[in-house]
């Protein structure tokens, strides 16, 4: 059965859970603090803002995703599919934004996409269908899935955050490569999305700055 974040109350939960499974998150989560739920929207618009933002400063992907949302009111595929390619680069995207979120667009009108549903599904299966799209990599998907769809399970193991706070919470001599992260969050199934978000906490108390897409 799938778990989903989709209140506070869910993800405080879910750390209560896991603190009791495994006792070495007691200290994390004293030092960390209670994590807030992050959510975004879902279904397309969510994972076109999480697109735009990639390999991006915090301020310069909101100057794009702010023109982007006055230019288009809805914000959808079907809008997207109709702008032209050179509209969308005037508003800041790049050539290779732009072939994604036209691609995704395709997909969902044909319905070979559903952006929705991927709440459902186990979240290794559903990061896979994510990350087999052009221009869709690892850490997007894992953001979609937990941000916008608060898929409980999904862990993002290529994130620098989660694992230098791994690293510094488990003492460990080097930062955890990702393919070392999926056996070392196995303890944490099904909730492995609900650990991601006490790994950013602890990761934000630690280094005193943000390890995560800001809301």
């Amino acid at each position: 059965m799938t778990i989903h974040l989709q209140t506070q109350s869910d993800l405080e939960e879910a750390i209560h859970t896991l603190v009791r499974r495994d006792p070495r998150l007691k200290p994390v989560l004293e030092i960390a603090g209670m994590p807030a739920l992050r959510r975004r929207e879902p279904g397309f618009a969510g994972l076109a803002h999480i697109v735009c933002g990639q390999q991006l400063s915090t301020a310069s992907a909101a100057a794009i995703w702010g023109r982007l949302s006055a230019a288009f009111d809805p914000f959808d595929h079907e809008a997207v599919r109709r702008a032209r390619t050179d509209r969308l680069g005037r508003l800041g995207l790049s050539a290779a934004k732009i072939k994604t979120l036209k691609h995704l667009a395709r997909e969902i009108i044909a319905e070979r996409l559903n952006l929705e549903v991927l709440a459902e599904e186990d979240a290794d299966a559903a990061h896979h269908t994510l990350i087999s799209l052009p221009g869709i990599g690892p850490w997007t998907a894992d953001v979609y899935l937990l941000f916008c769809l608060g898929h409980g399970d999904a862990w993002p193991a290529g994130d620098l955050a989660v694992q230098e706070g791994i690293k510094i919470g488990f003492d460990l001599k080097t930062r955890p490569t990702e393919k070392q992260m999926a056996p070392l969050a196995e303890p944490w199934r099904p909730l492995r999305g609900a650990a991601a978000h006490l790994w950013w906490s602890y990761y934000r108390a630690v280094k005193k700055r943000e390890g995560v897409l800001s809301t």
